[in-house]
């Protein structure tokens, strides 16, 4: 071999010496970082697992813990409100002795105020509203197989609500969520596709209020979720009666449960928030419940007296829980029963007029 060749090939091994050296050091820097990498990967891996296992272990844990709070706090109520709860008047008389902020027991039949507390003080109803709204909706008898388009700004910040924009629906279907379910987002599509539009049913709702004597009426929303919507219990007990002769209301606020087709195929589901009915001692004619934190637990419901076809009707206002409104009215009720004899006895027309 002569020297040049000896030369090359010497050459031509440390060309490749160095590109191995090469792509061996970029090897193992690679190695290197799919290590790390997996490290990394891994550890961030544990914590995640180590904080999604304490965060469902502390929500398990407080969940349980409300739970517990809310048991002992019904039992308290139920405790402080066994039935019948009576007490005697000034004038000696066993009168109901009640926990709410307002109430009446009325008759329907003469307009007569059976037993009242605080009946005529203005308040916040809450989502009884949603009996003006349902008879406001229905005064102009509407095509009610009509297909409703649930818009963003019915569902928006509704609180309670099965409905989600686009959704199409049937104005039976609104009725039924406004009335069973108390859904806040049916209440204002029913409100936007009325022939006054959303802004003109509030003026229509005061309207119909002023034109049926309700003196202490006043709308600002469809829903009741403005606290601004406010009445007396007086005038939620006539109008409540009135709802109870319009069976297209009072047939849907009877049923404890329905089910609605959004889309014409998604089926939804949804209970009746009035737990007076399908109770055995209580017929219920008609009913409607509300809550916000400035009304308290409100309930309107016309009940009919057992063997009888008297009806009257029973409001309370402000009640201290959701289980405390439907005990209220229940004591009104048993009340109201056990002295029908006397407070349902045939009196003279003129004396009827008079009341």
């Amino acid at each position: 071999m002569n020297r040049q060749s000896f030369c090359a090939l010497a050459l031509a091994g440390l060309v490749s010496f160095g590109a191995t050296a090469t792509d061996a050091g970029a090897a193992t820097k690679a190695r290197a970082k799919s290590s790390a990498s997996r490290t990394t990967k891994a550890t961030a891996a544990k914590k995640a697992t180590r904080t999604t296992a304490y965060s469902a272990a502390r929500s398990q844990s407080r969940k349980v813990t409300l739970a517990r709070a809310r048991a002992v706090a019904m039992a308290r109520e139920v405790a402080d409100t066994a039935l019948p709860r009576f007490k005697v008047d000034s004038s000696g008389d066993l009168v109901p002795d009640l926990r709410a902020a307002a109430a009446i027991v009325y008759n329907p039949t003469t307009n007569e105020i059976l037993w009242e507390e605080n009946s005529k003080d203005q308040r916040s109803i809450a989502s009884i509203t949603k009996v003006m709204t349902a008879t406001v909706f229905l005064e102009n008898n509407p095509d009610l197989s009509q297909t409703v388009t649930v818009s963003r700004g019915d569902v928006l910040r509704a609180s309670t609500t099965f409905l989600h924009a686009n959704d199409k629906v049937t104005a039976d279907d609104l009725l039924h969520l406004l009335l069973i379910a108390s859904d806040n987002a049916a209440a204002r599509a029913l409100a936007r596709v009325s022939p006054y539009g959303s802004d003109g049913f509030i003026d229509r709702m005061n309207d119909k209020a002023a034109e049926l004597g309700l003196q202490s009426a006043h709308y600002t929303d469809p829903s009741g979720l403005l606290s601004d919507n406010m009445a007396s219990a007086y005038d939620m007990a006539r109008l409540i009666t009135l709802a109870s002769q319009d069976e297209r209301i009072s047939s849907i606020m009877r049923m404890p449960e329905y089910t609605v087709y959004i889309n014409s195929k998604r089926p939804v589901t949804f209970h009746s928030t009035n737990h007076l009915l399908g109770r055995a001692n209580v017929d219920v004619r008609a009913g409607k419940t509300g809550f916000i934190s400035k009304a308290g637990y409100c309930l309107a419901t016309v009940l009919r007296l057992p063997e009888s076809t008297q009806d009257v009707a029973v409001v309370v206002f402000g009640a201290r829980s959701n289980a405390g409104r439907f005990l209220e009215s229940q004591n009104l009720f048993n009340w109201v029963s056990q002295k029908a004899a006397t407070l349902f006895a045939s009196k003279p027309p003129a004396q009827q007029q008079q009341h």
